[in-house]
């Protein structure tokens, strides 16, 4: 049963009227041909952002705005409110902190927030296939994706290779000093804090520390040679709070979709976000989102420029 299918059966289960759209083209811009440019810079991407800001609250959104829908309803365990106090729309974590996707939605605009639905964002998993279970709905057996939705067999690795071959050129593996110490297999299939995979025959392990594009040189150091005391933000959105005080907002971070939240200070200054930790944090990775938290509340999120 492909999706169109499965949609089907959810309205007719539901009992409410369906439509079909042709995301296809919007898919390919705003998804899959960042997703293959970022690691060309050696970078890495989170696609989902980028669906779930572009693709599901973009034409989607705009579809439903045709069909005189007054609000989007997705599947994602978060939660949205108006918040009187400060004057916005608020994106909340989920109840089911397993499952919280509130991470990879902090693209979302006031505009899109008001008219967003998160249905599930008040149950847990466990309420969830207990629902569709009832409704007879093959969801409530489906095992938890955990892969890229467009990446089959052989991983994103071997994806790139297919589509963009340049990316999966072999070059030199380089120690801080720049002594070539290995070869890899293209800098598309390896990221910050990396071990497995490296090959190389050292006296201690190795963990991939930086990644040079443009020379094609995988850099790799000690394990300590990865923490970073904060990092620099760029495409920064704020969600539940309209500006930072001068000072800056001791807020908590996640640096990656599975990290746990770290203690840090945004402050916008010089017309960039900086993070600085309370703590140095492990393989902070460009290209990955980071999202600030106060509280349950997303505060702001941007993709990671740099780290310091």
């Amino acid at each position: 049963m492909d999706a169109v299918d499965s949609a089907r059966r959810v309205a007719r289960a539901l009992e409410i009227r369906h439509y079909v759209i042709d995301l296809r083209e919007p898919f390919e811009r705003f998804v899959i041909d960042p997703f293959c440019e970022e690691y060309l810079r050696g970078r890495t991407p989170n696609p989902c952002i980028g669906c779930n800001t572009f693709v599901k609250f973009g034409p989607l959104l705009r579809r439903a705005a045709e069909v005189d829908a007054e609000k989007l309803a997705t599947g994602h365990y978060a939660r949205v409110d108006h918040d009187d106090k400060r004057g916005r729309w608020v994106l909340r974590h989920g109840v089911d902190k397993a499952k919280d996707q509130s991470y990879s939605l902090y693209g979302l605009s006031q505009g899109q927030l008001a008219r967003a639905l998160f249905p599930l964002g008040g149950m847990t998993k466990k309420d969830t296939r207990k629902r569709a279970k009832q409704l007879n709905l093959p969801a409530a057996e489906r095992p938890d994706s955990q892969e890229i939705c467009f990446v089959s067999e052989g991983g994103y690795g071997e994806y790139l290779r297919r589509r963009r071959p340049e990316v999966v050129r072999p070059g030199p593996i380089v120690d801080a000093e720049g002594r070539q110490l290995g070869r890899h297999r293209g800098i598309a299939f390896y990221t910050i804090g990396q071990r497995q995979g490296l090959r190389v025959a050292a006296g201690e392990p190795l963990y991939v520390t930086g990644i040079d594009a443009e020379g094609n040189r995988l850099i790799v150091g000690r394990e300590e040679d990865l923490e970073s005391r904060g990092l620099v933000m760029r495409d920064v959105n704020y969600v539940s709070v309209a500006s930072l005080p001068k000072g800056g907002k001791r807020l908590k971070a996640k640096i990656r979709y599975g990290a746990p939240r770290a203690e840090c200070v945004a402050r916008a200054e010089d017309g960039e976000m900086r993070i600085e930790f309370s703590r140095p944090q492990r393989a902070v990775a460009p290209g990955q989102a980071a999202v600030c938290y106060e509280g349950e509340v997303v505060a702001l999120g941007g993709v990671i420029a740099s780290r310091l």
